[in-house]
Formats: C-alpha cells, structure tokens, sequence
C-alpha cells in the first residue's frame, strides 16, 4: 500500500496549519474570515475532538478559533483524490477548495493560500493506486475511500480505469445501496469520468429480505432501470440459508423479469462466486445496460437538481427548505457551484 490515507490526513492537516499561520500573519493587515470552514481530520472517531477551540494560548500562539476534527474518510481531499485523473487535475482541485470566507462575502480558497503545489507534492504516491493480493491470489486495485455518507462513497476513478485496462470485467462498489450509493455512483462518478457500466449487481440476503420485505427490493430495481441499467440480483448465501429459501428468491426475482444468481463464497470462497460471475458474464455479452440515463441535467440549477433527485431515487412528494439550506444555496451558487453534481449526505439514523 502507498499509505493513501496517512497522506490524506497529512496533507489535509498541513492546509489548516497554513491556513492558521496565515490568519495569524496577516491579522494586522485586516485580514479576517467571518467563517472558517476547513478543520481538521484524524483517522480516528474520536467523540471528544469533533468541536474544539484552538489557539488559546496567547496572542503568541496563533488566534483562537473554532475547529475539530472529521475521520479521514471524511476529508474533502479524499473526495478530490478519488475523482481525480492526473497529478494535474489533483493540483487543479485542490486549488479550487475553499478554505473559508471573507468579510466581503468572497471565498479563500488554497489557490489564495499559495500551497497547491506543496499539497500535491505530499500526495504524489497516494494518487498512485494499491495493488494487492486477494486470498486466492487474484489482483485488486484497493484506493481511496471517500466517506459514503457525506461524499459520494467510491473507490478512485484512477483505479477503476486502470481495473478496466487490465482485465475483460472490472467490478466496482458504490458505497451504500442502490438509492443513495447509486445515484452518486452513476451522477458522479460515472458523468465525470466518462464511465458506461455494463451492467449492475444488486446484492440481496436473506435476513435483509425478512426485515425489508420485496417492495424495498423492487423499489431499488426501479430506480436503477431508471438510469438505464441491466440489472443481476444477486444472493449472497450463507449457512443457514435453505435451498427451499434461495429457490423461493429466486422465483421471485426471475418473476420481476430480472437475472438472478447465487454467490456462495462466504463459504466456498471463489469456487462458490462461479455461477454468479458466469450470470454477469451472459447478461453483458447478450444485453447490456442502455447509455446511462442521469437523474438530472448538469445545467439544472441546484434546486432543481436537489428535487429531481428526491422525487426520482427516494420518492418524494414535495421538497422543503429551511432557512438556512436556503441561505446555504444562495451562497453555493454566488461561489459559482451551481453547475456542480449534487453529493447527498445521510445521516447514520
């Protein structure tokens, strides 16, 4: 491994030094941000570190602040390393982050800092994807990891490119299921790469079936036709599935008009994935999924990409904002992101 992580931390960690070194320098010069909105990262989920004040120890050791600390994960730097195609886009994004804003209402970005170059320096080999050994001695790219919660939860563009370069199928996970996970995967990933998935799996149990019932299913299935899929559910077997179970699944997914197939690797490890990876295999070569369909259009506005989204992946009748999301907007729109992919978030509730 590069260490994509440690790199991460450091480099998202070397920005708030600086950016705190220059808030202290040029104070006397009337330099000042009304909202700082960079913290700090740790790769560690420490409870007691999420809001902190910093710089409390006198007009000597920088200016008090308020900061604390995300998880890696969480970093905007791990989003940005993980959609980027060069060292160059790498510098071009880092940039562009906006570190806080002035008085004047306008942004501070790490253009404005001056440290792009550094920061880049510091991830040279991170960017550089992870080539490991799978327990049955096959290759894996493993890189990145951007926090499926809040950013859009996919391994590095870089990576799934180079997987598609050395092998016939590459096989990439979208974080979280097949709404949230999805539609991030396909309305940003995909859009900014240029990728066209030939098909997708959507990954049942047994035990989740029981607790969510077959709408939950068909309403996944729904919403990746919508982006134009080719779909393969898919059984992930373990022990105490019985073969009267898995039959009854997959007469009812066969029902749907949808593939079906069984992965018993949790038991048989690659052996038990053949049928599975044979299905995938017959449903590219014999019908393949449409050009992808998006949820919304680039040049929608930020509302109305917010709302196609809702009503399209989570069904919603009617989209509501509070004061604050509405001020939020204005701003992200003033900064000129209103052209930009919406990125969900949820909560962990």
């Amino acid at each position: 491994f590069t260490g994509d992580f440690h790199a991460i931390t450091s480099a998202h960690n070397m920005i708030t030094a600086l950016l705190d070194n220059y808030i202290y320098q040029h104070q006397e010069e009337g330099f000042h941000l009304k909202q700082v909105l960079w913290k700090r990262v740790l790769d560690v989920n420490d409870r007691n570190l999420r809001y902190i004040t910093t710089g409390q120890g006198g007009p000597k050791d920088g200016v008090t602040l308020q900061s604390g600390f995300d998880i890696t994960p969480a970093s905007e730097i791990m989003a940005i390393l993980c959609l980027s195609t060069s060292l160059d886009d790498l510098r071009t994004r880092i940039e562009n982050i906006v570190l806080g804003i002035k008085d004047d209402d306008t942004t501070f970005t790490v253009k404005d800092l001056g440290v792009a170059g550094a920061i880049t320096v510091l991830l040279m080999d991170a960017i550089r994807p992870n080539l490991v050994q799978t327990t049955e001695k096959t290759a894996a790219f493993v890189h990145g990891g951007p926090f499926a919660n809040i950013a859009h939860g996919c391994n590095s563009v870089i990576a799934t490119k180079m997987a598609m370069t050395y092998g016939e199928y590459a096989i990439t996970e979208a974080g979280f299921g097949a709404d949230l996970g999805a539609e991030k995967f396909f309305d940003i990933k995909c859009r900014k790469a240029g990728l066209q998935p030939a098909a997708t799996v959507l990954i049942v149990t047994s035990a989740a079936l029981e607790i969510h019932g077959w709408s939950n299913v068909e309403r996944h299935l729904d919403n990746l036709r919508s982006f134009g899929q080719k779909i393969i559910v898919c059984l992930n077997k373990f022990p105490q599935d019985t073969e009267e179970v898995i039959a009854d699944i997959r007469a009812h997914v066969e029902a749907l008009g949808v593939a079906f197939a069984v992965n018993r690797s949790f038991v048989e490890g690659g052996d038990g994935a053949k049928e599975f990876a044979q299905t995938v295999v017959d449903v590219v070569e014999n019908g393949p999924s449409l050009p992808l369909s998006y949820a919304y259009s680039q040049t929608d506005t930020p509302k109305e990409k917010i709302e196609q989204i809702c009503r399209k992946i989570y069904h919603a009748s009617e989209v509501t904002y509070s004061e604050e999301a509405e001020q939020i907007l204005s701003t992200v729109s003033a900064m000129g992101a209103a052209e930009f992919p919406v990125c969900m978030a949820k909560t962990q509730y």
